[in-house]
């Protein structure tokens, strides 16, 4: 099988349980903090379609997979209302970190199955594990961005001053707008930063395993 070809199949396979798993984290944490929205609205589920954003999902993983970048995207962000959570501001700021943290966490048990089974494992499956690390490092970072409506301004807006709060409300209201215009005008800026955070948190999982 071309070699494109098989790192395309792989990725979209990757990203669907990735991205599943990081948006049904997102609706059973607000759930656990007493917000219903999610469970409502058919979001608090583990079924891929309830999920998918064509473009988010599919289409940029793809893109990045063909031209060998580092592999993100997204999904239809879980609804939830942060005024039913418990804890306010921080109960919001824990429904978003819920998401980018269990991909951090699948990339850390992919790195710890690449370097206890690596003698044992044959190319196609150790191709799909160094994948694993890659995307799902790749979503933790890229949501982390402090940007409206990345998981990771939910975490700056608990933290943040009224001003700030406020500035940042104003550009919420643009959505995925300024994520695909970040993807589209500023695409290999954002790789490097985003390759350079893979790097170091790649260096701390094999300091941790002492590898």
């Amino acid at each position: 099988m071309d070699d494109v070809v098989l790192r395309v199949i792989v990725t979209v396979g990757v990203v669907l349980v990735s991205m599943t798993i990081h948006e049904a984290m997102h609706g059973f944490m607000a759930h656990w903090l007493g917000d219903d929205t999610a469970k409502d609205e058919g979001r608090l589920t583990l079924n891929p379609i309830k999920h998918i954003d064509p473009f988010l999902t599919i289409l940029l993983p793809v893109m990045l997979a063909v031209v060998g970048g580092p592999i993100f995207g997204g999904a239809k962000p879980v609804p939830f209302n942060p005024a039913r959570v418990r804890y306010e501001e921080f109960g919001a700021a824990l429904v978003a970190l819920a998401g980018p943290l269990v991909n951090l966490l699948f990339a850390f048990l992919s790195f710890v199955a690449l370097v206890l089974l690596d003698p044992a494992l044959g190319s196609l499956t150790g191709y799909i594990l160094s994948l694993a690390v890659q995307i799902n490092l790749g979503f933790f970072v890229f949501n982390m961005l402090p940007i409206p409506p990345l998981d990771g301004s939910r975490v700056l807006y608990a933290l943040a001053p009224e001003f700030i709060r406020r500035a940042m409300e104003v550009f919420e209201q643009a959505g995925l707008l300024i994520v695909f215009a970040l993807v589209l005008f500023a695409g290999s800026f954002l790789g490097s930063i985003m390759t350079s955070a893979i790097d170091a948190i790649l260096g701390v999982f094999r300091l941790l395993l002492g590898v």
